[in-house]
């Protein structure tokens, strides 16, 4: 679902029709994607794509037929089975494995972490992780996304959950952190919650592929979580998101159905409403009669 012609890497297409590619993944298993790196790259400046993070294969199956350009998905290295669920679901989709901040410790660990997302069939890695792991990453060819701004795990830094770079200097800020990623070996960054206008200048200035989520239209990835998108959650919703569904009412309403349903239920089984007579195997009386005339001749 993208936002502007392209440049001629990639036909135009519309909403879930994708002209695929044959790739092979870092495991050697073959496949086609929508997307490469070399693709997404080749667009910077051009063309503008569209990208969710999903939660279930169930979100990952409908943003692939509805034609989302990429996905995030969330990797534990302590259940890597729903990555491999989701990544089933959405098997033509460019899929990036976001990586917990916490799960390494060195260069070492952050590259056997980011070769397990790989072989499930990752296309690149997202991480919070200094450019020292992430050039580790690079020297042995994994796409490495960082993320700058408002970094949710290290907001201590940044005063809290707020916006970032609203001034000159958190803005050069910004800024040396896109070059260090840069220069480590990134190939695209996640820049969140920072004012529009400074992003547009940001991704002027550097070769990496901007993802901005909260910061407005100047990078090359718009990005939003599906639950924002879908509504699903009690909120409040981040300010910078928009709910196209409401899926914690319609959720709250299944529940409700359900508690009705199982009431009914019980309410059939004790005035004997059910089972009924549609609900039961029948047989003729004769059949009866001579089960029963046969084992009292056992007794």
């Amino acid at each position: 679902m993208s936002t502007s012609k392209s440049s001629g890497a990639i036909p135009p297409r519309e909403p879930g029709q994708r002209p695929l590619k044959r790739i092979a993944t870092m495991a050697g298993a073959y496949g086609q994607r929508n997307f490469t790196v070399h693709d997404i790259r080749s667009l910077k400046g051009a063309q503008t794509l569209v990208e969710t993070l999903a939660f279930t294969p169930e979100e990952a199956a409908a943003a692939e037929e509805a034609g989302i350009d990429t996905l995030k998905v969330r990797f534990d290295p302590k259940r890597p089975d729903l990555a491999m669920e989701i990544r089933k679901a959405a098997p033509h989709t460019f899929m990036s494995f976001s990586l917990p901040l916490v799960a390494v410790a060195s260069p070492k660990e952050a590259l056997r972490l980011a070769f397990s997302a790989m072989e499930i069939g990752g296309d690149a890695i997202m991480c919070q992780w200094s450019p020292r792991f992430i050039s580790a990453l690079a020297e042995a060819g994994v796409p490495a996304q960082g993320h700058v701004g408002l970094v949710p795990r290290k907001s201590t830094w940044t005063g809290g959950l707020r916006a970032v770079g609203k001034t000159a200097d958190e803005a050069v800020q910004l800024y040396r952190q896109i070059k260090a990623l840069e220069d480590a070996g990134a190939w695209a960054v996640e820049v969140e919650v920072i004012p529009e206008l400074i992003l547009r200048e940001l991704s002027k200035r550097t070769t990496l592929i901007t993802s901005s989520i909260g910061a407005g239209s100047g990078g090359d990835i718009q990005f939003l979580f599906a639950e924002d998108i879908l509504g699903d959650g009690p909120g409040p919703f981040p300010r910078h998101s928009k709910q196209y569904r409401d899926f914690h009412a319609m959720r709250q309403q299944m529940q409700q159905e359900r508690v009705s349903a199982f009431r009914e239920y019980i309410s059939d089984v004790q005035t004997h409403a059910f089972p009924a007579p549609e609900h039961v195997i029948h047989v003729g009386q004769d059949v009866v009669h001579a089960f029963l005339e046969k084992i009292d001749k056992q007794v």
